[in-house]
Parts: structure tokens; sequence; C-alpha cells
């Protein structure tokens, strides 16, 4: 886990950005086609939490209060690490309608973290592809049956070496239940020489053969914004194009001794600006508040650690249902196009400038973000503009011009009602609050 990562029992480990050594080409069966998975598959956009509430704070009514505040799903954590214990936080679950990536299984943590599968004998410390098919066929037994279960976090941020091993596990869970999620996560950039990310994630891609590609970064510091967060983004996002995999990402709900506590506008920003760069999928970090015992300097999260809700939950609350939810079901099916920074103010490497082109011919105003989007149909002249508030701390307002004659109409969405309404043709103007974006439809 890297100095930006997730709460985890695993905190360190080699920078991964390591070049691959021998040995490490191996791939993994290839992957099913993951339309139908769970959380990827149908209409609605995943909104996820890291961080459950602990064992004795297991309830349904706790599970309700996650559901409430516009979550699809959590990821267990928060030393729900037995297997009686997973199993009555997917009863709860059951219960409320929530899904669930089960980490911290003991058959899974053998599968991915303490063993190398392999039928080479001389390996030290492996099992063999039937000893794997074993573990998951005990993790499955004890879970499947949930109407819950969405399947399993095999490994949080695996490092290079182990991308191997964890391709062949992802194949086992494939092969034994081709209709869960077999769900991975990996570190961000960390700074290293240019193109090892590039290079690392299309690694992780190649050997992993993962359903979808999901990252965690968190750029809201003490000392103001990483703006290698844009960066981060577009190599992400561009791996994801690459290979068709929906891309996920966390955005930070607690502060540390590394980043800040975030406000309600900053969440909608971090939001914001990952789905004008193609997010699939949003997870929070963290709703439970981590342990202080861990170390880390963990603030109040969404849910503080008496079990007290935050001003952080009203503002999940208000984003998820009132804007994530129904915009995300806008964009899900929707193909990532570009995204361009209108008068950035930090000149971010990484930062395609706006440019005139086919579609927009100028923009005026305040710094913006552009997320332009399109139809799966490559005959569907049709476009969608994301246009998100580059700060998060001001409003801003801009004037965008599409090229005179491309579109007949262009109308916005009202997540309200879920329904567009029409505004001016010639040009659109977004004002935005600090941290908001405005969703058009250019047709």
């Amino acid at each position: 886990m890297t100095t930006l990562g997730r709460a985890s029992s695993d905190r360190s480990h080699p920078n991964p950005e390591v070049p691959m050594t021998d040995g490490q080409t191996e791939a993994a069966a290839a992957p099913l086609d993951a339309s139908g998975l769970p959380l990827i598959g149908g209409p609605d956009f995943p909104i996820g939490i890291f961080w459950t509430p602990p064992p004795d704070q297991t309830t349904q009514a706790r599970y309700q209060e996650i559901r409430d505040a516009g979550f699809t799903f959590v990821i267990t954590g928060n030393y729900l690490d037995d297997g009686n214990i997973i199993g009555w936080a997917l009863q709860q679950a059951d219960q409320v309608g929530l899904k669930v990536l089960i980490s911290d299984d003991t058959q899974i943590r053998n599968l991915t973290r303490w063993f190398t599968i392999s039928d080479d004998r001389s390996v030290p410390m492996s099992i063999t592809t039937a000893d794997g098919r074993t573990l998951m066929q005990r993790a499955l037994d004890a879970y499947g049956g949930h109407p819950s279960f969405a399947g399993f976090n095999m490994f949080d941020e695996p490092w290079p070496d182990l991308f191997p091993s964890l391709g062949r596990a992802m194949g086992i869970a494939r092969a034994l239940r081709p209709s869960m999620l077999p769900y991975t996560n990996i570190a961000p950039d960390l700074g290293n020489p240019p193109g090892a990310y590039a290079q690392f994630v299309e690694n992780f891609i190649q050997t992993v053969q993962p359903a979808l590609l999901s990252f965690d970064r968190y750029p809201i510091l003490s000392s103001g914004l990483d703006t290698g967060y844009f960066s981060n983004w577009a190599t992400i996002r561009q791996a994801g194009l690459n290979h068709g995999l929906p891309t996920w990402t966390f955005i930070q709900s607690v502060g540390s001794n590394t980043f800040r506590a975030t406000n309600g506008a900053e969440m909608l920003w971090l939001i914001n600006v990952s789905l004008a760069y193609g997010a699939k999928g949003i997870q929070y970090f963290t709703y439970w508040t981590p342990d202080p015992a861990r170390g880390e300097g963990f603030g109040p999260a969404i849910i503080d650690l008496n079990g007290r809700r935050t001003e952080r939950y009203r503002a999940a609350q208000q984003i998820n249902t009132g804007w994530l939810s129904p915009v995300g079901r806008q964009l899900k099916p929707l193909v990532s196009d570009q995204v361009s920074h209108f008068d950035d103010p930090a000149q971010a490497d990484g930062v395609t400038a706006f440019a005139a082109d086919d579609v927009l011919t100028a923009v005026s105003g305040d710094p913006v973000i552009i997320g332009r989007f399109r139809s799966a149909d490559p005959g569907d002249r049709t476009r969608w503009l994301l246009i998100v508030n580059r700060q998060y701390d001001r409003p801003a307002s801009a004037t965008l011009s599409p090229v005179p004659g491309r579109f007949g109409g262009i109308t916005q969405f009202d997540p309200r009602s879920g329904t567009y309404r029409q505004v001016q043709n010639d040009r659109i103007t977004a004002s935005l609050s600090a941290g908001e974006a405005a969703l058009y439809r250019l047709s």
C-alpha cells in the first residue's frame, strides 16, 4: 500500500513501477465478456465504499444506513476477516439490497497473497492450480449463495512480481464462477520516470487480465492540490479505452497524515473530474473511520469512530442520490471521446489543453474541464459534454460554442427528473458552483 493508499493490513510493498522480471510474462486466461458481471453490467452506476462498519456494528440498521446514503455496494474490511462475520455481513447486505465484494477471506488470501500458484513443484511457497481451484471453491461454497455476493477483492495494489500468480487466480475465479466479479485495485503513479506508470498499467492488464481497471489517488493534500492527479487519470483512461475496460477510482472522504479531510464540494469535485475522465464506477475511501491504532492519523470519515454521522454523510448522500446516480446512468453506456482543460491554472503535466475541433469552436470564461462522450454506436453523431468546474473552492462560469450547423439541438440533463431540457442552440453557458458539473447533449 502506498502512502496515499487505503487502510489495509499490508502497508508496504516494493515500488509498483519496477519493470517485469524474467519469467513474469505468462498471461492469465483470456477474460470473459465483463458486460454482464455484477456492478459492471446493467444501467445502475456503481457507487461503493471501502472500510465497512466493524464487526460489532455489522447490523441491518447500519447497512440500511449505507444504502440510504445512495451507495450500491461495499468492499468489506475493518476487521471483517473471519468467515462467520463475513457471512453475517452478507446477510445484512441481502436484506437491504447492497452488493458485496469480499476482502480478507482466508481462502482468497492464501490463493492470491501468501502462496504462488504454480504447477512447478520447485517454486517455493507454491500451490498447484488444482489447489487453487479447491481454495476458490471453498470460498464460493461459503458465500456464493447470498444474493448480495458480487465477487472477491482479490488483491489490493499488487506489485509486478505478483501479477502472474494473480492472473492465474483470476482465471480460476472466472472458470469456477463466470458470473462473479474478481476485483483488484492498482496503485497510483508514484512519480517515477515518464512512461514507467503506463508500462506498469499495461503489464498489469496483459498479465492479470482484469474485468475492470481501478486505481486510487488522493490529491487534496494539506499543502494543496496534487496536480499529478490529472495525468494519472489520463493514463488510466487511455489504458481502459485501449483494452475496452471500464475504469473505476476511489475518492477521498477522510483525512490522514498525508492528505486532508474533504468537504462536500471537494468530494463532488473529485467525482466530477473522474466522470469527465470516463469513470464508470466511484468508490469512497473511507466510509467508517479507521482505528487510530493503525498509526496513519486518520480523522473522521463519513461515519466517525463512535458510529456517528459526520457532515460527509449528508454530503455523500446528496451527491450520490441527487447527482451521481442519475448522471452516472447517463454516462455509463457512453464512450469517453476526449478530455480537455480550458485555461487550467496549474498547467499541469499530462493535461490536454482545449483546442477547437469539429465539435467545439471556442470556450471562454473561467477554467473548466470538458469531458466529451459519444455513443458506442459509431454511426450516432450525438455528443455529450460534461462541463466541470476546474476549482473546488469557488464558482465558475464558462461559455462553449459548438460548431455552427453541426447539431440540431442542445439539451441539458436535469438530474431531478432524469430528463433533458432544451437550451440555446448556438452556445452553452454553464454556471457552476464549487466542484459542480453540468451535462449537455448535442444532437
